[in-house]
């Protein structure tokens, strides 16, 4: 290995640590129960930015999940297909019992044209056609969306087929769904397609071209309302995912084998956008006191009544000269020389302080709630503030949005890591 191969490696190491230290949150911690009820055997809510569990009852119990199932077969249809590719219907697809788009056998439609029939009519049809061909079999696709499950931790799931017919060894629960929910809102085609009221499809083998109408009543009856799918079978009954935004605040609720679903979905959401409304704590830009540095990133947060005045904020600084500096509220910060060193965890560059290889990242304001850790800001000097995208994001986050996705607090480490490993193919 030559010195230039070490060097361009070396620099790609450290531009990932910015990126996974700019764009990764640590798992948020979850909110108190307070009063708020629904029918529901087991129900979630939680916020997408965040990722924070805002409430939860029996939310950890696995259960029968329906057609819920058919938000993980969209996020990896999206993921790994072709949107634009034909998707034809197979004999296996043919007829498949329980709620259909009633295609015909040898049929061909555009992937996301199926996606929509898929999410908004619930179609068993078009979850096996969309299987078999991302999957190549719906036994490979099968094994994609347990990938997918294992990659997202979602250690209450297991799927066994991409439609939610009753089987054993398939079953969620209601915060893993809620959890998967809120990575799959982040991306824009899944988005689009489950904020859809109605929907036109050609039809070259009729007359007539094909309108689907969304079967989630939750887009008319509430508002706010963009999402996400229905669910029904005789032993799970009716399940619900929904979401809605309001105030630049997007949240997902999940009920399963729910009576009154409309009306407790209706309740859950209120019951969020009331008592855990979305905070900016901290924005791009913005000096940090006593330091000449500033912010590189906004940073937002759900919090309810009293938990801000419990926000502690530590400034770790890079460097063996750095300090740790804890500020609790809006009170006086605290130094601490020294402590820099014994944070080695923290992804914060160990360089020093001392020319260019940190490329202006001086350290790191950690943000804690109840002593947890909620979210991380990276801090720079001002003259040394890199552009909201950097080059490298834009690289792997624009063009190949859907290889490398790094948009939020669940995506941006596997993205980071599969371009580590492409580059050091191609190097």
């Amino acid at each position: 290995m030559n010195m230039k191969t070490l060097t361009r490696k070396s620099l790609l190491s450290l531009l990932l640590c910015v990126l996974l230290l700019a764009l990764v949150p640590v798992p948020s911690i979850r909110a108190e129960n307070t009063s708020i009820s629904t029918h529901a055997r087991a129900a979630a809510l939680i916020d997408v930015a965040s990722g924070r569990i805002l409430y939860s009852s029996r939310g950890d119990e696995p259960m029968l999940i329906a057609s819920l199932t058919k938000i993980m077969t969209a996020l990896v249809a999206i993921e790994n297909g072709d949107i634009t590719s034909k998707v034809k219907v197979g004999k296996n697809a043919f007829a498949k019992e329980g709620s259909s788009l009633y295609l015909k056998l040898g049929e061909e439609m555009t992937l996301k044209d199926m996606l929509y029939g898929l999410m908004l009519r619930s179609g068993n049809d078009a979850a096996t056609a969309i299987a078999e061909h991302v999957g190549g079999s719906e036994q490979g696709f099968v094994y994609l969306m347990n990938a997918k499950a294992q990659e997202l931790s979602l250690t209450n799931t297991h799927f066994a087929n991409p439609h939610g017919l009753d089987a054993e060894g398939h079953y969620s629960s209601a915060n893993d769904l809620a959890v998967l929910t809120a990575y799959a809102m982040h991306n824009p085609v899944f988005k689009e397609i489950v904020a859809t009221k109605e929907k036109t499809a050609d039809n070259p083998y009729e007359k007539w071209d094909y309108k689907w109408s969304n079967k989630n009543k939750m887009l008319r009856l509430y508002e706010g309302a963009d999402g996400v799918k229905t669910g029904y079978t005789k032993k799970a009954l009716r399940c619900l995912v929904s979401s809605a935004t309001r105030d630049g605040q997007q949240l997902v609720a999940v009920t399963l084998n729910d009576g009154n679903d409309w009306n407790d979905h209706s309740s859950l959401l209120d019951f969020g956008f009331n008592h855990y409304p979305l905070k900016t704590l901290v924005e791009r830009g913005e000096g940090v006191k006593g330091y000449s540095l500033v912010t590189g990133k906004d940073f937002a947060y759900p919090l309810g009544a009293g938990e801000e005045a419990r926000l502690v904020n530590k400034l770790v600084l890079s460097g063996e000269h750095g300090a740790a500096c804890t500020q609790a509220g809006n009170g006086a910060a605290t130094d601490t020389r020294g402590n820099a060193g014994a944070n080695g965890g923290d992804g914060v560059n160990k360089g020093g302080n001392t020319g260019g290889t940190n490329f202006g990242l001086k350290g790191v304001i950690i943000l804690q709630l109840g002593g947890k850790e909620i979210g991380r800001v990276p801090v720079y000097t001002p003259d040394q503030l890199p552009p909201e995208t950097s080059a490298y994001v834009k690289k792997y986050s624009s063009a190949s949005a859907l290889a490398y996705p790094a948009g939020n607090w669940l995506q941006a480490f596997g993205s980071a890591l599969r371009a580590l490993l492409l580059s050091g193919n191609n190097g």
